[in-house]
């Protein structure tokens, strides 16, 4: 007999076996049978639970491929400037967090975009200098490649006029005195501030995992692709395996392992796929470039309105080929940062080199892939790399790349282009940079427009996707990404029973409402982990 049946629905399965499925029959974890409601009922005994769908859709459990999981969580209790396009709220949210916080103590937080409140000039020290005299201050752009510090955390931190700028990172400075601005960008700059900040402890994270975890439920997320990596000071995998010990990891991971690590990694036979469908190794995790926001995505060209910014090659490709190889060798897939059309091309070319121009059975892939050369686009598919990309990136960044990159936009995000080229698509947010609402992913991906329904027919409209492919980016793709297709990713029987069932049917609502639709139930490992509804 079923522990769980779920029937009086419409079943998006992604199986082609079960095309009009109404019913589902779970037990011990995992899915007993699909079917209609009359082939399902029998598998119900007097000790199941049944749920009356009454018609709503049910899709598999969503996978949010590229998230910074664990930042999301210690962020949710600091400083907030997600979205916010008023100057005045930015510093009124500033000063609310100095407020609460002791003398001497740091006040961080992030997510400011300074192309949303002005001119897109970078902010500086001396505008948090008259808010936060006593505490230092460290602020993280939304793209997380830049970071807005206070004069008291450069004092602390050691940084002057005389500090020279860390390889592959830039401290902004004034031009006529030499004097720091206050924003460090990239990670070596950005590391002489973030290794002098105290890390919370272990109960402090347990409890901010727990907190967003049910988040996620809420959002209809059972899986995530965890990319803060070790050379944080707070390791994500440590604190996930801590939740797993404690019988309280209610969330699939996949984790990234920093390329810092690659030796050890390398030294322990770690590979991908270690471990199991709850917690697994994912792959080894490294950045070929910055990011469009911060200026330093690597470009074939400059910056519009440049003659030579070309933005900044984080690791240059002699480099980036002896880590693929080692890594390839060693039996561990890559996750690349690139954003750039020349970072894109380098990566590749990297790639193809590794594995003789042919697919490999090491699922590599790209991060982003945010502006490729049309050149390229058939590229991916041709050495079956997956392209791993956030669509809630271009509700925010769709007029700033047409600004910096100008016609080099209509390559940005290329969903449709790269996956008529064959390419397996892997969706994600980038929370905290982005929202973590999947359905806000997948309106994005189908409409390519911003909250205010801008710009009018889609931002370069030939590269929307349909729903039911912005899904599958959300959950088949995403299983493939990390070799789990065969327990996730679709309602098959056999398959691990993690399921969620939707308030309204996105394959027939207009488009521009899917971010609206509420979640129901999430299901995770055949149990209700979240309910609106009874």
């Amino acid at each position: 007999m079923a522990d769980l049946v779920l029937y009086n629905g419409k079943l998006h399965t992604q199986d082609p076996a079960y095309p009009q499925a109404t019913a589902v029959a779970i037990g011990e974890g995992r899915i007993l049978a699909v079917g209609r409601d009359a082939e399902i009922e029998p598998l119900a005994g007097p000790n199941t639970q049944t749920i009356d769908l009454k018609g709503r859709l049910v899709l598999p459990g969503l996978t949010d491929c590229h998230i910074h999981f664990l930042a999301y969580a210690l962020r949710r209790s600091q400083v907030i400037l997600d979205g916010v396009d008023d100057w005045q709220e930015v510093r009124r949210r500033i000063l609310a967090g100095v407020e609460r916080t002791a003398p001497g103590r740091w006040v961080l937080g992030g997510g400011w975009n300074q192309n949303l409140w002005g001119d897109g000039t970078f902010p500086s020290k001396a505008d948090l200098d008259d808010i936060s005299p006593r505490n230092p201050v460290a602020l993280s752009r939304t793209d997380g490649h830049s970071l807005w510090v206070n004069s008291l955390a450069l004092e602390k931190a050691g940084i002057t006029a005389e500090t020279p700028d860390p390889p592959k990172s830039r401290i902004d400075r004034d031009p006529d005195s030499g004097e720091p601005t206050g924003i460090l960008r990239e990670w070596e700059a950005i590391r002489l501030i973030r290794e002098i900040i105290p890390e919370p402890n272990d109960e402090s994270i347990a409890a901010a995992l727990r907190e967003s975890i049910a988040e996620a439920h809420r959002l209809g997320l059972t899986a995530i692709h965890e990319m803060r990596v070790e050379r944080e000071k707070t390791p994500a995998l440590r604190a996930f395996l801590r939740l797993r010990q404690q019988g309280e990891l209610l969330l699939r991971v996949a984790c990234m392992i920093a390329v810092e690590h690659l030796d050890e990694a390398i030294t322990l036979g770690l590979g991908s796929g270690l471990g199991d469908a709850t917690l697994r190794i994912g792959g080894v995790k490294l950045f070929a470039d910055g990011s469009m926001g911060s200026g330093t995505a690597w470009m074939l060209e400059p910056f519009e309105g440049s003659d030579d910014n070309y933005g900044l090659a984080i690791t240059p490709q002699e480099e980036l080929l002896d880590v693929a190889r080692r890594a390839h060798a060693a039996g561990l897939s890559l996750a690349i940062h690139a954003i750039g059309d020349r970072a894109i091309r380098e990566v590749l070319d990297v790639l193809s080199q590794i594995q003789g121009g042919r697919p490999s059975a090491l699922r590599h892939r790209i991060e982003h892939v945010q502006c490729i050369h049309p050149d390229d686009i058939h590229r991916p598919a041709q050495l079956g790399v997956i392209a791993s990309m956030q669509p809630p990136h271009i509700m925010d960044d769709w007029a700033v790349a047409d600004r910096v990159w100008g016609q080099r936009g209509r390559y940005a995000y290329a969903f449709r282009s790269l996956l008529d080229a064959g390419t397996n698509l892997a969706f994600g947010s980038d929370c905290p940079v982005a929202p973590l609402n999947p359905l806000l992913g997948i309106q994005a991906a189908v409409l390519r427009q911003d909250r205010k329904g801008k710009p009018e027919g889609g931002w370069y409209p030939a590269e929307r996707l349909t729903v039911a492919e912005a899904v599958r980016g959300y959950t088949l793709g995403a299983a493939y990404a990390v070799g789990l297709e065969d327990v996730l990713g679709s309602i098959s029987p056999g398959k691990l029973a993690d399921m969620v069932v939707l308030s309204r049917d996105i394959f027939t609502i207009p488009p521009e409402e899917i971010s609206d639709t509420q979640v129901d139930y999430t299901i995770f490992d055949g149990q209700v982990v979240y309910r609106r509804v009874d």
